[in-house]
């Protein structure tokens, strides 16, 4: 993912750091949620098999989404916003430029 060549104050930094955990944490908290259900669900082999088709997908998905750079993650937490996953409430310790980027992006 390309980034943005932004400065991270030590304070952001720890702030940044702390929303990334805690938007992963969040999701794949949801995650392992959602498959307790899906596996009580498991019936036949096929149900098997579509549930290793999804875990497959949502690994690719969460394993790309959540970039640990500071150089993304205007794009990181936008997304994140945009997702529910992360709320510009919980980003208020960034630099106003910082914010306004990110919200721009989550509208998106």
């Amino acid at each position: 993912m390309l980034g943005i060549e932004t400065d991270w104050s030590e304070t952001e930094k720890q702030l940044a750091q702390a929303a990334f955990k805690q938007a992963y944490n969040r999701e794949t908290e949801t995650l392992v949620s959602e498959i307790r259900d899906k596996a009580v669900a498991i019936t036949e082999i096929q149900d098997i098999w579509m549930l290793h088709d999804f875990l497959s997908a949502r690994r690719h998905e969460i394993d790309g989404k959540y970039e640990d750079s500071y150089s993304a993650f205007i794009f990181v937490f936008a997304r994140l916003v945009k997702e529910n996953w992360l709320t510009l409430e919980e980003l208020s310790g960034l630099q106003a430029d910082k914010r306004a980027k990110i919200a721009a992006l989550s509208r998106m």
